[in-house]
């Protein structure tokens, strides 16, 4: 059964060892020129003295690459699901052929575990050498960056990207056994995948773990590091703050010392009161003002260390619903008639 199965996957096998073949030159050739790039800044740095312009212009050169790169590797696992775990069964029933197999002395659930099992190992595979190639390709990056926990990173690196293409694979091969029709069941299966990766980053991820809550002054010093963006969010708000690396889930609005929020009309009253300091600009005396009402945020974060486990439990998370939707299938294949 295992060898009918691989004649059967051999084609598809080869296109997607050819298009991974293609990923892996290139990503190799990316990483090598990363690298490359990483030490000339660095150099420069030195030689300099502006670390910070360095390595931000390092940053600058090749984040946008890494970030389309890791939206395209998101698309892998839809792929694998439409084009090798929505065929897998539905092209059969549709043909007829399971009839012949079911006749022999295959059972229905080693026919049907036998393709779930091979197929869906090499899809796995598959996904996790195409993380494995960019995660390498982009460690220089993401170590400055200090982005891991963005939506589109996070699901591109290391071990994520084998559970979602588990899930998408399994997805495919159910929806294939419940249409049996070959091109619905793709449709269906990119339909319900894409909304799978939009609920989990956004409802399901943000609640494995509770998040730290902290209370942060805000200082001048804070308020002048979110200058870039005029608010109280971001990554340069999160530095001043003291939080590094960490995925900020929630930030409060400015409350006073007492902990309620800051009324409008005390801070228009400390406004038209001029901070007697040399900082020149509104935004300097807003900065100021602030300091001088004792503001404090409230911060709910995730910490850098977090990590590894958040990857852990989202890949367990997907492994499982792929689990429960093989178990379905196993008992939806028995009690077929034909």
């Amino acid at each position: 059964m295992i060898r009918l199965t691989w004649r059967q996957f051999r084609a598809p096998a080869l296109a997607g060892l050819g298009g991974l073949a293609l990923l892996a030159a290139y990503l190799v050739h990316l990483g090598l020129a990363v690298r490359h790039d990483h030490d000339a800044y660095l150099s420069r740095c030195r030689a300099g003295g502006d670390c910070a312009g360095a390595l931000a212009q390092f940053l600058g050169d090749h984040q946008n690459t890494l970030l389309y790169l890791a939206a395209l590797l998101a698309l892998v696992p839809a792929l694998l699901g439409m084009f090798w775990g929505a065929p897998l069964v539905a092209r059969e029933l549709e043909a007829g052929t399971h009839r012949l197999v079911w006749n022999q002395s295959v059972t229905r659930t080693r026919w049907f575990a036998v393709k779930l099992l091979v197929v869906g190992a090499a899809a796995m595979v598959f996904a996790g050498l195409a993380s494995l190639l960019l995660t390498w390709a982009a460690s220089p990056v993401d170590g400055l960056a200090g982005d891991r926990f963005s939506t589109i990173v996070f699901g591109a690196r290391n071990i994520a990207p084998i559970g979602y293409a588990a899930f998408a694979f399994t997805l495919g091969t159910v929806v294939g056994l419940l249409l049996r029709r070959t091109l619905p069941a793709m449709a269906l299966t990119a339909l319900v995948f894409t909304v799978v990766q939009f609920v989990v980053p956004n409802l399901v991820r943000p609640h494995l773990m509770p998040p730290v809550t902290v209370s942060r002054p805000m200082t001048a010093e804070a308020i002048n590091e979110a200058r870039a963006l005029g608010s109280i969010t971001g990554a340069p708000v999160v530095k001043g703050l003291s939080v590094p690396d960490a995925w900020v889930s929630d930030v409060s609005e400015l409350r006073t010392a007492d902990g309620r929020p800051l009324a409008a009309d005390r801070f228009d009253r400390c406004l038209l009161d001029p901070p007697r300091t040399g900082a020149g600009g509104t935004f300097g005396d807003t900065a100021v003002c602030l300091g001088r009402l004792d503001l404090h945020v409230r911060l709910s974060y995730q910490p850098d260390e977090r990590y590894w486990t958040f990857q852990w439990l989202e890949t367990g998370i997907y492994l499982a619903l792929s689990g429960l939707l093989a178990g379905f299938g196993r008992w939806r294949i028995r009690r077929r008639v034909t």
